[in-house]
Parts: C-alpha cells; sequence; structure tokens
C-alpha cells in the first residue's frame, strides 16, 4: 500500500510538471498568436481562454462511465504527446492548438487523478516545486523554447516518466476507498496561481533581489539572485509536508494573506517577504487540506467529489488569470485579486470554520516523506541553479572613451515574436552589437507570460547588465542595457490620463570615463485608446531635460505617436531633435508589414546621430530603432 502511494505521489508530481510547462506555452499564445494583446478585446481573449476550462468540466462525467484508470492513462498520453510536439518549436496556430489540446487532455488527466487518489497533498506540493525548481535550473528559459537536442532528451524523459508511471499504476491494485481530499484537489488551482504569480517562481525571486541591489547603483543582478526561491521552497515544502498544529491552524492562512497583499499592494524592495510569506503560508494550506475530512458519502461519489474539485479549482486558476492580466487592458484595479485568492484558500484549507479541526490518525499530508530532507534538498537545488547561472553581469570602462556607441530602442513584447514563440536568438540578432540598449514592454515574471525573467534572459546573451523601472506593477516595465557602467537611475510615474497600462520615464547616466557622460531616457507612452499621449510626452520631455542637466541626451522608446502629432511636437518643442529626421518616414509596427512610425530616438542639439535605421525582424511586433551617436570629447 505504501508503494502504491508513493507511486501515484510521483505520478501525480510528474504530471503536475507536465501540464505547468503546458500552461507556460498556453497562456502566451493566447495574446500572441489567438490575439494580440491591447489590441483584441480582452475579453475575447479571456473567453477564448476560459472556454477550455470551462469544457473540461465534461472530465467527471467522462471518468464516471469510462473508469479513471483508462481516462487518466489516454489523457496522459495525449499531453505528453502535445508536450513533445511543442518541443518542435512549430509556432503560430499549430503551436496554439498543440497547447491547447495538451491543456484540455492535462485537464481531464488531472480529474482521473482526483477521483482515484484521495490523499494529494504530497504530489501537489513536490509537482510544484519541481517545476519551479526546474525552471530555476533551466535559466527561467523552458526547454520547450531551447531548438536544441537537450530538450528533446529532457521532454523525452519526463513524458516517460509521467506516461510509465501510469501504466504501472494501471497495472497495480486499485485506489483504497476514502471520502476524503476533496478540500486539497480544490485547492489545486489556487496553488498553481498563487506559486506562478508570487510563492514559488524563480523570476519574481531574481526581479526582487535585483530591487535591493539596484539601491546600490549598480545595474544588474546580484549574486544569488534566487536566495529567495532557495527559502520560499524550503518553506513551502517543508509547511505543505509537516502535519499541521492544531493551535497553529490560523498562521498559513494569515500568512498566505499578507503575502498575496503585499505582492498585490506593496512596494516593489517588499517582493521578497510577499514571497516568502505566500510560499509559508500557502504550503500549510495545503497540509490543513490534506487533514480537513470531507462530509461523509458513498466512496464512487467521493471520486466524483474528487474530480469536480479538481476541474473546479482550475477553473479557478483560469478566471482568476484573465482578471488580473485583463485589467491592464480594461483599466481596473487589480492588486485585490490574489488577496481574495489566498482568503478563499485559507478558508477551503480550514474547513470554513474557526474551530478545532478534526484530524485523521494518518496525517494525509506526509506520505511517509520526510518533510524537513525534502525541504533542505529543495533549497539546495535552488542555490544550485543560482550558482550555475552566474557569475552576473558587471560592467567596466575600458581604456578611455570611445568615439561612437550604437545606441538601439526596441519594444520586445516580452520576449514573444510574431509567431508566439519566445526566441532569445532573434532578439539578439535584432539588436545586433549596440553599446546601449532601450527595451519596452519588458517582462520580468508576469504568469500569463510563462513566468519568465525576460530582461535577465536577453541581457545574460547579450552579456550586458541593465537597470529596470516598473511601469504596470513591479514585474513589467522599462529597461536600459549598457556595456559602460551607469550612474543616477531615475525613474518618474507619467499621468495615467485614463489609460489602463502604467507608465514611467527611466533616466540613466552612462559612464563612458574620463568625464565623457551620456543621459539615456527610456520611455513607453501608454495614452488612451484612440487618443494622443501629449499629457505624457510633455511629462517626459520635462523629466528628460531636467535630468540630463546639461549632459548629452537621447530619449528613445515606444511613444505610440507619429511625426507631426501632438505628442511628437510636444517632444521636439521641448528642444529635443528627431534622429530619424533624414530618412523618413520609418515606420516599425507592425513588424511584418510596418505602416506606422510609432518608435523613435530624440537626441538634444549638438549630439550627433548617424546611421539611422529600423531593423527587420519578427522576433517582436515592433520593429528595432537604431542609431550610432558620436560623443563630445568631454561633458
Amino acid at each position: 500500500m505504501l508503494r502504491h502511494r508513493h507511486l501515484s505521489t510521483a505520478i501525480l508530481a510528474f504530471g503536475v510538471v507536465v501540464l505547468v510547462d503546458v500552461l507556460r506555452v498556453f497562456l502566451p499564445s493566447v495574446i500572441t498568436i489567438f490575439g494580440q494583446a491591447a489590441s483584441t478585446p480582452a475579453e475575447l481573449l479571456g473567453a477564448f481562454a476560459l472556454g477550455w476550462f470551462v469544457l473540461a468540466l465534461a472530465a467527471p462525467a467522462l471518468i464516471g462511465r469510462v473508469g479513471a484508470r483508462p481516462v487518466g492513462l489516454a489523457a496522459a498520453v495525449v499531453l505528453g504527446a502535445a508536450r513533445l510536439a511543442l518541443t518542435a518549436g512549430p509556432g503560430g496556430r499549430t503551436q496554439l492548438w498543440l497547447a491547447t489540446a495538451g491543456l484540455l487532455a492535462g485537464l481531464v488527466w488531472l480529474a482521473a487523478t482526483a477521483a482515484r487518489v484521495a490523499r494529494p497533498v504530497p504530489g501537489l506540493a513536490l509537482g510544484l516545486t519541481a517545476g519551479a525548481l526546474g525552471h530555476a535550473l533551466f535559466g527561467m528559459h523552458d526547454v520547450v523554447w531551447w531548438d536544441r537536442w537537450e530538450a528533446w532528451a529532457i521532454s523525452v524523459g519526463l513524458v516517460a516518466l509521467l506516461v510509465g508511471g501510469e501504466v504501472a499504476a494501471a497495472r497495480g491494485p486499485g485506489p483504497t476507498a476514502s471520502a476524503s481530499g476533496g478540500r486539497a484537489w480544490l485547492l489545486a488551482g489556487p496553488a498553481l496561481l498563487l506559486g506562478g504569480m508570487v510563492a514559488l517562481s524563480p523570476a519574481v525571486a531574481s526581479t526582487a533581489m535585483s530591487f535591493w541591489y539596484g539601491e546600490s547603483g549598480t545595474a544588474g543582478p546580484p549574486p544569488f539572485a534566487l536566495a529567495p526561491l532557495a527559502m520560499a521552497v524550503a518553506l513551502f515544502v517543508f509547511g505543505a509536508l509537516t502535519p499541521p498544529r492544531l493551535r497553529w491552524r490560523l498562521l498559513p492562512p494569515v500568512s498566505l494573506l499578507a503575502g498575496a497583499l503585499l505582492f498585490g499592494y506593496g512596494p516593489p524592495p517588499l517582493l521578497t517577504i510577499a514571497m516568502l510569506l505566500a510560499a509559508a503560508g500557502l504550503g500549510g494550506c495545503l497540509a490543513l487540506a490534506g487533514t480537513a475530512p470531507d462530509a461523509a458519502d458513498g466512496t464512487g461519489r467521493a471520486a466524483s467529489r474528487r474530480a469536480y474539485a479538481a476541474v473546479g479549482g482550475m477553473l479557478v486558476f483560469a478566471v482568476v488569470s484573465v482578471l488580473y492580466y485583463a485589467a491592464y487592458d480594461l483599466g481596473y484595479p487589480n492588486g485585490w485579486l490574489p488577496a481574495v485568492v489566498a482568503a478563499l484558500t485559507g478558508v477551503v484549507a480550514s474547513g470554513g470554520r474557526l474551530r478545532t479541526p478534526q484530524v485523521a490518525a494518518e496525517p494525509p499530508g506526509t506520505a511517509g516523506l520526510p518533510a524537513g530532507p525534502v525541504a533542505v534538498l529543495a533549497a539546495l537545488v535552488a542555490f544550485a541553479a543560482a550558482w550555475a547561472h552566474g557569475p552576473w553581469l558587471v560592467a567596466s570602462n575600458r581604456e578611455g572613451p570611445p568615439e561612437q556607441v550604437r545606441l538601439v530602442a526596441y519594444n520586445i513584447r516580452m520576449g514573444f515574436g510574431l509567431d508566439g514563440r519566445l526566441d532569445l536568438a532573434a532578439l539578439d540578432r535584432a539588436v545586433g552589437r549596440a553599446d546601449v540598449v532601450l527595451l519596452s514592454e519588458v517582462d520580468r515574471g508576469w504568469l500569463l507570460n510563462g513566468g519568465h525573467d525576460t530582461l535577465h534572459l536577453l541581457a545574460a546573451r547579450l552579456e550586458m547588465p541593465y537597470v529596470f523601472a516598473p511601469a504596470a506593477g513591479p514585474l513589467w516595465g522599462d529597461a536600459v542595457l549598457s556595456r559602460w557602467p551607469v550612474q543616477r537611475a531615475r525613474t518618474r510615474p507619467l499621468p495615467a490620463v485614463g489609460a489602463p497600462t502604467g507608465a514611467q520615464a527611466l533616466g540613466v547616466t552612462v559612464d563612458f570615463s574620463d568625464g565623457v557622460r551620456l543621459a539615456v531616457v527610456s520611455t513607453h507612452l501608454q495614452p488612451p485608446p484612440g487618443e494622443d499621449p501629449v499629457v505624457q510626452a510633455r511629462a517626459v520631455a520635462e523629466f528628460a531635460t531636467g535630468y540630463a542637466d546639461g549632459v548629452p541626451l537621447v530619449v528613445a522608446g515606444d511613444f505610440n505617436t507619429e511625426p507631426g502629432d501632438p505628442a511628437f511636437t510636444a517632444l521636439t518643442d521641448a528642444g529635443l531633435v528627431d534622429a530619424f529626421a533624414s530618412v523618413r518616414p520609418l515606420p516599425t509596427s507592425p513588424a511584418d508589414d510596418p505602416r506606422e512610425q510609432i518608435d523613435h530616438i530624440f537626441v538634444s542639439p549638438g549630439l550627433v546621430a548617424t546611421d539611422p535605421v529600423a531593423v527587420r525582424s519578427t522576433a517582436s511586433d515592433h520593429l528595432p530603432v537604431a542609431v550610432t551617436l558620436t560623443l563630445p570629447t568631454r561633458a
């Protein structure tokens, strides 16, 4: 019986890892292939995504008629096949429909697993932890995007473990009849949501540490930037695998809620604390749910209830994900959504009661796994991931200042190209051998985009340290990358003027040594739909000219305005010079058929800009723009 329980735990853990892998492709495919974020109505994008989770509600009835084992095995095969097909990197509509098929198969597999596994907490906890650690070990760059033979080796091995486990389980003894497990299965979706958003996200850990490191004035992440992840996975695993002490039963829900509130409303430097609180609380809530008995019922009906609970929990994941990220297109507050999910998780975990819950004689959460050693092992793997992806990027002056530097401004659309693939090599080729790079639409860990720290992934490939400034929440904004040291990093939020997505201006001073400096301002104007961002443009011009204070100045980014529009004129009226005036028109969007001139580079009078160009590339929905700057001998 113990062997069968360990097998069920392993199968569940492997399946969760594969399902999360497919979700990391499905979610960004919705907003880059099915439609386009900020142009396709958010309601339509959300309806498409939610429809597949709603369709999965039919799975428990299918399981009741056919049986949990055959349905689970068939669904695992389809899930694994879709995961392997995605490794081929098809891109486009093929990628979208493969990911959709994999998602639906994964939801059916989860329901079938719930019907036959009454003690899911260890498998869920280990699967979520393994997914987070794997993401960290692979540098937050999913293997489905690698285009290397190693990706196939890893993918085939993972799918073989899942399908092989299902085959072994089908030949083994049937599960022990039990009426428990419904509450724990209901929390599978919320745990995946909160874990992916904050509690177990390697990208959030890296970003959180960079805010602290940035306070010292040095660009780029610190050594051991994944240290928060090591602590988070240890707290999560220990909490999930340790039988809860009744006297402390309210502590996990309170900790989870505090972490979610801090994530939604706290300042970016407190992301680390939010992550640790959420991780500890989430693990403890899973343990509580594993010990909370369900209402007495026949075992057949209990299996059906668990299946519905699993799919229902994943529907919660989908609904809240859609509502949270649609807010950046529709303009309503969204910080409260993680907190609501955290509060509901606490209520479900405690059984909805404040009195002492009844605890089974054999704690369902442990499954014989030693919580302490497993937690320590998870932390060591996270530290190994941090070590494997160092040393960190450091800028240093060359021998004397250069005569010229190449500057590129690029809206990278969170790293996803027109084919919906995260193609770092294509982004690298588009940027070329630039000396200073200004990036817009930088994503540092949104679950919607797969939980990648796209900024660090690209910066590591370019070997360029960076400074990041949040614009819409702590994980999305603009950045400046430089091969030379930067100083005086400053940021200013721009007036919202009714726009749903936040905007800011980031100023840094590049130090070329010997008194030669260049003030650089990176921005991305976000006007309300159909309006000109003239108010934001004036704010950028005021900030940039004041920040430069006589130092040669460059202002660049996605301005969402055309030459001659009021916002464009506001920048030139402030004394800035259009670096592309000699080559107009220079359309930059959309990348496959550019018609709009909305990405610009402005320079201060006297700063010579030559070789202006919009580089042809489909690595984003915009073209990168570039100029060569001739630096003055001293500034």
